[in-house]
């Protein structure tokens, strides 16, 4: 199946699956990456090349990528490494 490039029905798509399906790792990107101490409330609301686009607590949060990412393959890839790398 090939990857499909990076649109704004496709980041829907991705944000929709993390905020239902992986709410924990959302928080866990916001207290990480986006340096929120003690988030409460964390929601995925874009993911562009350059950055995911959070919502933590009301505010938005721009969590930016080491590197470009080229479609929703290499999107997959890399929310997973970020979660991976985290300290446990």
């Amino acid at each position: 199946m090939a990857a499909d490039p990076l649109t704004p029905a496709v980041s829907d798509r991705i944000c929709k699956h993390m905020n239902d399906d992986h709410a924990e790792a959302v928080l866990a990107y916001a207290r990480h990456y986006g340096g929120i101490e003690a988030p409460s409330a964390a929601r995925m609301v874009a993911v562009t090349a350059e950055a995911m686009e959070l919502e933590v607590d009301g505010q938005p949060v721009a969590v930016a990528f080491d590197h470009p990412l080229s479609d929703s393959e290499d999107a997959h890839r890399t929310l997973v490494a970020m979660l991976r790398s985290l300290p446990r």
